[in-house]
């Protein structure tokens, strides 16, 4: 008789414990969920110009923002970089990206075509630049007159270029104010978060992710 006494005192503790369990297993904690900042992309500073005209054609064809002068970081020359085309450019560019900078690009179209993108790794020294400097971004509001042919004046692009990393990035979108695609907020992110792409490239053995 006690025993069974015993046995019915314990069963709301049982119950409870197993309400506990239950719970437990169907508890899923919160996942963190980055969010995007889509606020409007800024609008263009000054007229198209030339000297800050960029594009993007596939890896042996293609221009992009970078120092006027040497040794001047990617953040101090937001105001006035300039255009550098590759060797084998088929626009209108003043500039050619010094040999040996890039060393080793891949290019890439959205299926919808809402942009198209190069991604890859470079070799500072080759350019002048810091390996202490952590790069910058340029877009559509720095520096002024800054646009891609892909899109056109005051369709959404940026540009990173990280000297620490060894990594440049550059994506132009079709339509402004693409801040899903070209999103201008993300300037302290880096490469690989901004405009994720190709930095690996095993065949070459160059990486920079």
């Amino acid at each position: 008789m006690q025993l069974i006494a015993l046995y019915y005192s314990l069963l709301p503790m049982l119950a409870l414990g197993a309400i506990l369990k239950s719970r437990a297993q169907s508890y899923h904690a919160p996942s963190l969920i980055r969010r995007l900042d889509t606020r409007p992309t800024p609008a263009p500073t000054g007229p198209a110009m030339d000297s800050t005209t960029i594009h993007i054609k596939d890896r042996d064809d293609f221009a992009i923002l970078a120092p006027a002068t040497p040794s001047q970081s990617i953040a101090d020359a937001e105001n006035d970089a300039i255009a550098f085309c590759s060797s084998n450019s088929s626009g209108q560019c003043d500039n050619t990206i010094p040999d040996g900078f890039i060393t080793a690009a891949a290019v890439k179209y959205a299926d919808d075509g809402s942009y198209v993108q190069i991604t890859g790794c470079i070799d500072p020294s080759k350019f002048h630049m810091s390996l202490a400097d952590d790069g910058g971004q340029y877009d559509v509001r720095y520096p002024n007159g800054a646009q891609c042919t892909f899109g056109g004046y005051g369709a959404s692009f940026i540009e990173q270029i990280e000297p620490s990393a060894n990594r440049f990035c550059v994506r132009c979108c079709a339509q402004s104010a693409d801040q899903v695609n070209c999103n201008s907020h993300q300037d302290r992110a880096g490469c690989a978060v901004a405009i994720p792409g190709t930095y690996d490239f095993p065949e070459l053995g160059v990486s920079c992710t």
